[in-house]
């Protein structure tokens, strides 16, 4: 892991993400289809994948957001959700985003993901939905994937873009909140170099969007 983690990165997803967050929020009607559809179908694969993870229970969300994801997690009734983001506002944000009772679930702190504030082998398994997507430097996805290896005990759950896909859907893609298109056999590389091994895959819309949630071993 690099000693000083590239925030660049961090800082343009936060940005990016506070703004589509903001216009939803502000949307004075509910979410159209096509959005409700994209939310049905990345919470199936956030099932799956905690599956194939083995249910963990002890998970960290990293770039948590505004906690999109918080429902699906909490819908193990003995998991303990930790959640980390770079922007302390948005964290703010997520405490009144959500029911009380499931904020009783959920422990916030604020962190980088390119440096955790937590032990080695803190937590059961990692989730990266959003910021990894949007990384498209293999030497920070690997800084990434090294701090993912040093804090989880046994897996990690990640969503990605990979290029062997049909351009069609790339909106819907967008919508999910995926933005740079990664090599297949080089991120699987990547994967291997960073001590993990590929658990299984799902894409988002098989054939068609380039959206993919890996699930991720240590290995050794």
């Amino acid at each position: 892991m690099p000693s000083h983690p590239p925030p660049s990165i961090e800082l343009e997803f936060a940005r990016r993400y506070d703004q589509e967050h903001a216009r939803v929020c502000g949307e004075p009607r509910p979410a159209g289809l096509g959005a409700r559809l994209t939310l049905w179908r990345t919470a199936r694969l956030v099932r799956h994948a905690l599956k194939v993870a083995g249910e963990p229970g002890l998970i960290l969300d990293v770039a948590c957001g505004a906690g999109r994801y918080w429902p699906v997690l909490a819908e193990h009734g003995n998991r303990v959700i930790l959640a980390a983001d770079p922007s302390q506002e948005m964290l703010q944000h997520a405490q009144t985003h959500h029911p009380a009772s499931l904020m009783k679930r959920v422990k916030t702190f604020h962190s980088s993901a390119f440096d955790i504030g937590l032990s080695a082998n803190a937590v059961d398994s990692i989730i990266c939905m959003q910021l990894f997507a949007h990384v498209a430097r293999g030497e920070d996805r690997l800084a990434l994937l090294g701090e993912f290896y040093r804090v989880s005990r046994d897996s990690v759950i990640v969503a990605t873009r990979v290029k062997s896909f049909f351009k069609i859907g790339g909106a819907l893609a967008e919508e999910a909140g995926m933005s740079a298109l990664v090599n297949k056999v080089q991120l699987e590389a990547e994967f291997k170099q960073a001590g993990f091994e590929v658990l299984g895959h799902q894409d988002f819309l098989p054939g068609f969007v380039s959206a993919r949630v890996y699930v991720l071993r240590k290995q050794g």
